[in-house]
């Protein structure tokens, strides 16, 4: 066993140290007779450190995490903290410096009880969101002038570069080739945000004239919003901004069984990458073993995938699917368990052979 992969962990706060607990059970469960060594290093990093040393993520320690295959973490946010600015420095830091353009989201339904639209079932919810992640609205770049005044402005500049917008398009469609995907959906405002959004428009339609075998389309926003609800089912890889794409994904989320279920990739193809659940710290329900553990599980799954573990990614998403169809799972997707006998029902499932 010559090959390994080496994992930066970083649990964060709340619920996420619950949930990334049970992650690297499955983690090591799922890669327990692969070819491949795999080995994880946790990182301290999160509201405890901050409060206690004032750090956040400092650039030293984030250059060290690039020298790993992958970085995962687990959720941040604590009330100790109001300003949040230890999640932010940390998570927002990791996506900015290390250019992590990509916000890769499946949405995919598990289970036909988790879908939550009447006359659809879980078949009918499989798509993913390629959500730009390192310009919009998102960049910070703006001001407030005459603050707390009656005649007080606020400024907030949508940021769209031409390689920025053309990157993760292009990724997309070569996700759709890749994987068998036969439509592109790029969304966007540009009847309401003429300059920013025409860019969207005009590259979208080079890009999709070197994919001649995928079909391309393009629904505004709000209309994507109003589909997506009402079928599903046609979408197959939608691309959009930054802030839409924040959106859109948290609509999925709700179509494939809850935040609970979402698990997520901050990627650079061929450089660097982050995996992280989408739900939040969820502080009151920290150490109380009910948090959801399957959307950290899920993004582990993610994780090994994206480093040439294919199988042993697939194999995470069978065992999910089958805890969830056996009831074996935390209340909020139909189970009984609590996070920690979640884990383990996940971990049992990729222990016996298949």
């Amino acid at each position: 066993m010559n090959e390994r992969r080496r994992f930066a962990i970083l649990p964060g706060d709340g619920i996420g140290i619950d949930v990334t607990r049970e992650a690297l059970k499955v983690l090591e469960a799922a890669t327990a007779r692969s070819a491949v060594a795999i080995e994880t290093r946790s990182y301290d990093y999160g509201a405890e450190r901050y409060l206690r040393t004032g750090e956040t993520l400092p650039d030293a320690a984030l250059e060290e995490l690039k020298g790993f295959d992958a970085i995962f973490m687990g959720a941040f946010g604590d009330p100790r903290i109001p300003d949040m600015r230890h999640a932010r420095d940390i998570l927002l830091g990791t996506r900015f410096k290390l250019d992590l353009y990509v916000n890769l989201r499946p949405v995919r339904c598990l289970n036909d009880r988790l879908c939550p639209l009447k006359s659809f079932r879980a078949k009918d919810v499989d798509f993913v969101v390629f959500r730009e992640n390192t310009e919009g609205l998102y960049v910070g770049m703006g001001g407030i002038f005459k603050k707390d005044t009656p005649d007080e402005i606020a400024v907030q500049e949508d940021v769209n570069t031409r390689k920025g917008v053309e990157r993760i398009i292009r990724a997309a469609f070569e996700y759709a080739r890749r994987h068998g995907r036969r439509r592109v959906t790029m969304s966007d405002k540009s009847n309401a945000l003429r300059f920013g959004h025409d860019l969207w428009q005009r590259v979208f339609a080079r890009v999709a004239c070197e994919f001649p075998e995928i079909e391309s389309d393009h629904l505004y926003v709000d209309a994507l919003a109003m589909q997506l609800v009402k079928n599903p089912a046609p979408f197959e890889v939608i691309v959009t901004c930054n802030m839409f794409g924040d959106i859109l994904t948290d609509l999925g989320s709700q179509l494939q069984g809850g935040l609970g279920m979402a698990a997520s990739g901050n990627i650079h193809p061929g450089t660097a990458a982050m995996f992280e659940p989408v739900h939040g710290s969820a502080p009151k329900y920290a150490g109380t073993d009910r948090a959801n553990p399957l959307a950290a599980i899920l993004t582990a799954g993610m994780m090994l995938d994206h480093v040439g573990l294919a199988e042993e990614g697939r194999r995470i998403e069978r065992a999910v699917s089958a805890c969830i169809e056996a009831g074996e799972c935390t209340a909020d997707v139909g189970g009984k368990l609590g996070t920690a006998a979640t884990g383990d029902a996940v971990a049992r499932r990729l222990a016996t052979p298949a």
